[in-house]
Order: structure tokens, then C-alpha cells, then sequence
């Protein structure tokens, strides 16, 4: 059993920045293939990135790549997600996910969730 609890929204402007943090209850953390969802207002939940057990690899959705980095510290049970350059189309609920062993980027693969933290980018 895992519980995971997001923290680090916010409002912030646009071409600022936000580092949202997961943090996670249970044992062994290193277990689980991490990731971050996010569900703009009043549309689907779409996948953001996911990271390996280990952190040794990791992947995002074109529309954030080179802006946002997904990294974990497994001695802490947390993962993070750094995100640069903020557009007003990266206002949404961020979510962090967890799943035993092996990554993915579809949600209904995941098994434990947070329950979310909202950013807002003004433009």
C-alpha cells in the first residue's frame, strides 16, 4: 500500500517556475515506477513523464519535454517534477501515480494516485 501526497502548486506567470514535489508513504518506495498525469479544466487526464525505480531513465510528453524534469530521491520516498518556461496551456491538476515495477504512460496502468495539486500559468 502506497499514499502519495502532492505538494508545490500554484499560481505562478507565464515563462516562470514551479518544482512540485510527491511524497510517499509506505515501504519500499523503490518498488514503483513513478509518473506525473495532469487534467487542464474541463478536459481529460493526459500523461506529463514518468521515471524508472531507479531514476535511471525517464520520458515526458512531447508538449514538455526540454521544459519539465522528473527526478526522484528514493531515500526521501519523494518525486519531484521541475517545470521551466510555464505556458498557460500547462495550467491543470497535477497528479503523481505510482504502479509496481515498470513504467507507463497510461493512467488506468497505475495503481496508487495523489490527489493533486493545481498550478495556474498566467499569460
Amino acid at each position: 500500500q502506497v499514499q502519495l501526497v502532492e505538494s508545490g502548486g500554484g499560481l505562478v506567470q507565464a515563462g516562470g517556475s514551479l518544482r512540485l514535489s510527491c511524497a510517499a508513504s509506505g515501504r519500499n518506495f523503490v518498488m514503483y515506477a513513478m509518473a506525473w498525469f495532469r487534467q487542464p479544466p474541463g478536459k481529460e487526464r493526459e500523461f506529463v513523464a514518468h521515471i524508472s525505480r531507479t531514476g535511471g531513465s525517464n520520458y515526458y510528453t512531447d508538449s514538455v519535454k526540454g521544459r519539465f524534469t522528473i527526478s526522484r530521491d528514493n531515500a526521501k520516498n519523494t518525486v519531484y517534477l521541475q517545470m521551466n518556461s510555464l505556458k498557460p496551456e500547462d495550467t491543470a491538476t497535477y497528479y503523481c501515480a505510482a504502479r509496481l515495477w515498470v513504467v507507463s504512460s497510461f493512467d488506468q496502468d497505475y495503481t496508487y494516485w495523489g490527489q493533486g495539486t493545481l498550478v495556474t500559468v498566467s499569460s
